[in-house]
């Protein structure tokens, strides 16, 4: 590490223990007011843009998101935005009525959670780009306008630590958790999956294991935690199936085997920059920026990521920046 990047570290530790901004519009709190100096790459400041000019990213409270939202705004920032930083935002439902309602811009969302979470649908669509192109089109009439997906497909999945797959029956589907005996399907899920559109009950019910029957899923055998205590409660065999996302780096450092979704329950979750559409008709040079920088998130790129934030200890902002300054989007200044 080098010294001006070791000191930009040591400056935005501090600066995330110190200082936590209110946004008065909505009363949320965004990450952190520190974000990385930067200067322009790849992306150069928009030619003729108002020295007023100003956007707001918003983003959930999970790793990954706080990545991504740290991301859209350096990126912003070295096109010469003035950028409001309001990442963090605890759920994916305020951070959606936050861009319905224009108090927020830009975020990066997952097409699987706009189709069914958002627009109500019944079932996923499994093709990501049929997915996609679906959610695209129905949300053109909300004013939000979907730009091409990455290749990152963030979709849920079950792991269980590697020890005991043997233990289990070699269980390496979704479907032969039926087999298992009931004391041994037990669960390790967050509060979100836990009761949303596309979580626990539908998944269990589309693999014929009924919640809170006694002969499928008691709910005794459901235990609720936060979303990183998951795979360390997976991982420590406090239940035997965990919840994850398919681009946690933790799935392969704590050596969690994940099952076979056979059914192909889980619909696609590739996540896309969204803008919306009046801003981006104001703006129209923000779809090339968040294009390009959507189609460098790979799930492999974001496994790697996430596991510097999660067992690393870093800050998203400046896993965030090294990312885009090693892809030379942007620069030191």
């Amino acid at each position: 590490m080098n010294a001006a990047r070791g000191t930009r570290r040591r400056v935005g530790a501090l600066l995330a223990g110190l200082s936590v901004g209110v946004v008065a519009a909505c009363g949320l709190h965004p990450a952190t007011a520190y974000t990385p100096e930067s200067a322009p790459g790849s992306i150069e400041g928009i030619e003729g843009l108002p020295e007023d000019a100003s956007i707001t990213v918003t983003g959930k409270n999970f790793t990954e998101q706080l990545i991504l939202g740290k991301m859209a705004v350096i990126v912003a920032q070295a096109a010469g935005f003035t950028v409001t930083d309001l990442t963090n935002v605890p759920g994916s439902v305020p951070v959606r009525e936050l861009m319905l309602s224009g108090e927020a811009d830009i975020t990066f969302e997952y097409t699987g959670t706009a189709w069914l979470t958002y627009l109500g649908q019944a079932e996923g669509i499994p093709d990501q780009q049929e997915q996609w192109q679906a959610v695209r089109d129905a949300d053109a009439a909300n004013g939000l306008t979907w730009l091409p997906p990455a290749p990152l497909n963030n979709t849920y999945a079950f792991a269980v630590r590697s020890e005991a797959v043997e233990e289990l029956d070699g269980v390496s589907t979704l479907s032969e958790l039926a087999a298992l005996p009931v004391e041994d399907r037990t669960f390790c899920v967050e509060a979100e999956f836990n009761s949303r559109a596309d979580g626990l009950g539908p998944m269990l019910e589309t693999y014929d294991i009924p919640r809170g029957d006694p002969q499928g899923v008691p709910n005794e055998n459901i235990m609720i935690f936060d979303t990183g205590a998951v795979y360390t409660a997976t991982d420590a065999g406090t239940c035997n199936f965990g919840e994850v996302f398919t681009t946690d780096g933790r799935i392969e450092s704590l050596d969690l085997v994940v099952l076979e979704d056979d059914l192909g329950y889980f619909p696609a979750y590739n996540v896309a920059p969204v803008i919306n559409t009046e801003t981006l008709e104001e703006y129209p040079a923000l779809e090339e920026i968040y294009s390009t920088l959507a189609a460098e998130l790979t799930d492999e790129r974001l496994q790697q990521l996430n596991l510097r934030v999660d067992e690393g200890g870093e800050l998203p902002a400046d896993v965030a920046f090294d990312f885009l300054l090693e892809l030379g989007m942007v620069t030191e200044p």
